[in-house]
């Protein structure tokens, strides 16, 4: 892909020279939780990835997100709702910390991850940095900004450049949020996220969301929770 990885993107600005701004920063969150969606409900059996993670979202030349390396992906039936695994696979910073006790593989799982790299857009931070977060990373680092109402010092300075800019933010941390909630069974599903940003969108001009219907994302939902 013409702009590699997410994360070089992201995090070694000089490197790449890139400027991601707050458009296209939101254009690849959408993308890559557009590519999990499809994972989670469209492929039958459905796909658990495993190893969500900034450096596994692919960007083309515009930009549009790509999710990539299935090497720990897992098959799961329809009617299943996890996976028992015999050891922990993932990535530090972005593992879910059920995993860790249940050693079970799950579509809530991946939604904690797709959290965390969302949580990147937002903050332009990496999930592990003892720099900045010390012995603690930046989930829990945003969580304590949140429960002390310091959400502004989450946000990336560089997207901060008006105070309808600042309220958008908020909006979309509030769904990052909900995706790294403790309790897996709290998180939305994958097409419940893309809900949320087709909402968030309806005022826009942005056609990021084009093909997805929020009816039809209902329909499907519903359906599955009836098996």
């Amino acid at each position: 892909m013409k702009n590699g990885s997410l994360d070089v993107m992201l995090h070694e600005k000089v490197k790449t020279a890139a400027n991601l701004d707050w458009t296209a920063r939101k254009k690849i969150a959408i993308g890559s939780a557009r590519g999990l969606a499809f994972l989670h409900h469209s492929c039958i059996p459905h796909i658990i990835h495993q190893d969500m993670k900034s450096s596994n979202v692919l960007l083309d030349d515009n930009l549009d997100a790509c999710v990539s390396d299935f090497g720990m992906a897992r098959l799961m039936n329809a009617l299943d709702s996890h996976l028992t695994v015999s050891m922990l696979s993932g990535t530090p910073g972005y593992v879910p910390p059920e995993y860790c006790q249940s050693f079970m593989c799950t579509t809530e799982g991946d939604i904690y991850s797709y959290g965390v790299v969302f949580l990147e857009l937002l903050s332009g931070k990496k999930p592990i940095d003892p720099t900045e977060f010390g012995d603690t990373n930046l989930v829990d680092w945003a969580k304590q900004m949140v429960k002390e109402d310091r959400c502004s010092e989450i946000f990336d300075p560089s997207l901060t450049t008006t105070e309808s800019r600042e309220l958008e933010l908020y909006q979309y941390l509030k769904i990052a949020c909900q995706c790294l909630d403790d309790q897996p069974n709290r998180r939305p599903t994958m097409i419940q996220v893309m809900a949320m940003f087709k909402e968030l969108q309806i005022d826009s001009d942005s056609n990021f969301l084009d093909g997805f219907s929020i009816d039809s994302a209902n329909i499907e939902e519903s359906s599955e929770k009836s098996v």
